[in-house]
């Protein structure tokens, strides 16, 4: 870890936010399974805008036992058996998502990462019920602790729904990719972004005492 710290590191107080999207077969995370996750990590320029730089995304089998609701998986249209899914077990695809994360933490100088999702709080209960099921001790996340871009969305544009807050901030929608894990957490990610690069843009014009 480096003794000085980043931009990044001074900009959210020594958290590293990560955009994360998952989708999965229902809204109960105890009971219903996650089956994919997506993490976006952003990169800080030398004039201090965010800029999303490399995605990961993995397709997660169901934990054994785990309830399968039709109407979540007909909104999402994913086939947790198809044979070319190549999905892994919670346990390989949260141990990939959270040592990549581990090393942006140290990259950056942070402490610890904080999750970036629209509507957030639906993302890290299936992350740290997964991460629970999968006995994993360290979870780079904050445990509650969220950005929410549907908030931000609201604040900015007037827009809480992903989709319109994306086309607000001039960003493209894609309806016929949306609802994948990857697509959404870039999407949230680029929204994330603009809106903070709009308010540097905007405290760099306050004046300075």
């Amino acid at each position: 870890m480096t003794s000085r710290k980043s931009p990044m590191a001074r900009r959210f107080r020594s958290y590293l936010p990560v955009v994360v999207d998952v989708e999965t077969s229902g809204f109960d995370p105890h009971a219903n399974a996650l089956l994919e996750i997506a993490a976006v990590h952003l990169d800080m320029d030398e004039t201090g805008n965010l800029h999303p730089v490399r995605t990961h995304q993995l397709h997660v089998k169901p934990f054994e036992g785990a309830k399968l609701e039709e109407a979540a998986l007909s909104f999402n249209k994913i086939n947790p058996f198809h044979p070319f899914r190549f999905a892994v077990d919670e346990r390989e695809a949260l141990s990939q998502i959270f040592d990549a994360v581990q090393q942006s933490i140290r990259q950056h100088g942070c402490t610890r990462a904080i999750l970036v999702g629209h509507n957030p709080a639906f993302d890290i209960a299936f992350l740290n019920a997964a991460s629970n099921r999968a006995r994993i001790k360290k979870n780079p996340f904050h445990p509650f602790s969220t950005f929410d871009t549907a908030t931000l969305g609201g604040l900015a544009y007037g827009q809480t729904v992903l989709a319109r807050a994306a086309q607000a901030a001039g960003l493209s929608w894609d309806p016929q990719e949306a609802h994948s894990a990857a697509y959404d957490a870039n999407q949230t990610a680029r929204l994330f972004c603009t809106i903070v690069n709009r308010w540097k843009r905007l405290n760099d014009l306050l004046p300075q005492e």
